[in-house]
């Protein structure tokens, strides 16, 4: 009896030498599935198709999971306000789990023994397909060809496919090693590899304008949140799907959310990659400002501790696991406060806060003023001071009388 492979198929380079591959490795049946999380054009699903038939697959389905993605993977993470190493926003992480859940129950549908992934040896990806699976179906193996393979660049990988007709319309020094989804779109591979080398942004951003290049006049947008979950855009009411994608082409056009950054992957070596995360970017900004005004210092500094280790998970393919729950109903539990407008200003490259307003807010003008008010009195300070600062007198006493000896 054939195995049944699901093949996690996106139609570039890799998973397109991979469908030959298996059918000529094993006694097998193909199922491939895309994935769609914003990175597939309606236009391009026929000829997505047509391909993967061509290229062996015994069936092909392109599964639309954009929704899911924003709704139940990304605003989590954006209430949590993780960015790995401080500062990538975890793209490419965030949409991994959702793909392995939905390869699972592919396989669980047609029956398939085995699930098969593209992701390379040297990569974080395998890792994250791989703790998914695991967590969701350990009965399931895993084939990753770029571990079994002879196959050793992306040159040998054209080569393998021009042995078996397989006719790709790619080539390898164009081939930057790419991904994207709604929420963003990275580069990696060829020049990029050398961090000495500026990138050509010009030619290489797909989803920005190049800073340079961005309009001479800002543009003020409003977000309006609620429990941590952005809502609207500019007064207008509307679904997660919409507000990003129009946030993308907002803050795009205005240079926003390019990231040049060499990271260390889980594997235990440093890369190089370009982010755009225009969208994403802006909605990390607002969703901390309206925070900053909204949440205690207790919490706030707390959930910052937080962020670091959710970022983690995230990036490490750990979504599907116990830690990654409970943060979430400690993230939910500060989210509840975390309602209101921010206003911004964009321009070249720049998020400027406007304005912040919110039902909830814990910023007491009355006190805060320079102006003395009911509330507090100046007075009560010196008291405060005192008990506050008495660790740091007692060790200056001690070492007083320790010098003197």
């Amino acid at each position: 009896m054939k195995d049944k492979i699901v093949l996690a198929y996106s139609g570039g380079l890799d998973t397109s030498t991979i469908v030959p591959w298996l059918k000529n490795n094993y006694d097998c049946e193909v199922h491939a599935v895309c994935v769609d999380v914003g990175q597939v054009d309606d236009n391009e699903k026929p000829d997505l198709e047509k391909r993967a038939i061509e290229y062996g697959a015994d069936s092909i389905d392109i599964i639309d999971a954009t929704e899911e993605l924003v709704n139940d993977y990304i605003f989590p993470m954006l209430k949590s306000g993780g960015k790995y190493e401080n500062k990538y926003l975890l793209g490419t992480s965030i949409a991994r789990p959702l793909i392995s859940k939905i390869l699972v129950d592919k396989a669980r549908e047609l029956g398939a023994n085995c699930i098969c992934h593209g992701a390379t040896g040297k990569g974080n990806d395998q890792v994250r397909f791989e703790l998914t699976i695991m967590a969701l179906a350990p009965d399931i193996k895993i084939i990753a060809p770029w571990r079994l393979w002879d196959i050793k660049s992306r040159q040998d990988a054209l080569d393998y496919c021009i042995q078996h007709d397989i006719k790709l319309n790619m080539s390898a020094e164009e081939s930057y090693s790419r991904d994207m989804n709604i929420w963003h779109l990275s580069h990696e591979g060829l020049e990029l590899e050398d961090p000495a080398n500026m990138p050509d942004y010009r030619n290489l951003l797909q989803m920005t304008t190049y800073v340079e290049d961005a309009p001479d006049e800002a543009e003020e947008i409003s977000i309006e949140f609620e429990k941590g979950i952005p809502v609207s855009l500019n007064g207008e009411k509307m679904d997660g799907v919409m507000l990003l994608t129009k946030l993308n082409e907002i803050g795009g056009k205005h240079g926003i959310g390019v990231i040049d950054m060499v990271e260390n992957r889980v594997v235990g070596m440093k890369s190089r990659g370009i982010y755009e995360t225009p969208g994403g970017s802006i909605l990390y900004y607002a969703h901390n400002e309206l925070e900053q005004l909204c949440l205690d210092r207790e919490t706030q500094a707390y959930k910052r501790t937080v962020a670091v280790k959710y970022a983690d998970l995230v990036y490490s393919g750990m979504w599907f696991s116990p830690l990654r729950e409970a943060l979430d109903a400690f993230v939910d539990k500060t989210q509840e406060t975390v309602t209101g407008k921010v206003s911004l200003r964009l321009y070249k490259g720049n998020k400027i806060t406007k304005g912040i307003e919110s039902p909830y807010s814990v910023y007491n003008e009355e006190i805060a003023s320079f102006d003395t008010g009911e509330l507090y009195d100046h007075n009560d300070a010196a008291g405060f001071i005192k008990l506050y600062g008495l660790p740091l007198k007692i060790r200056a006493f001690m070492k007083q009388n320790t010098e003197d000896k």
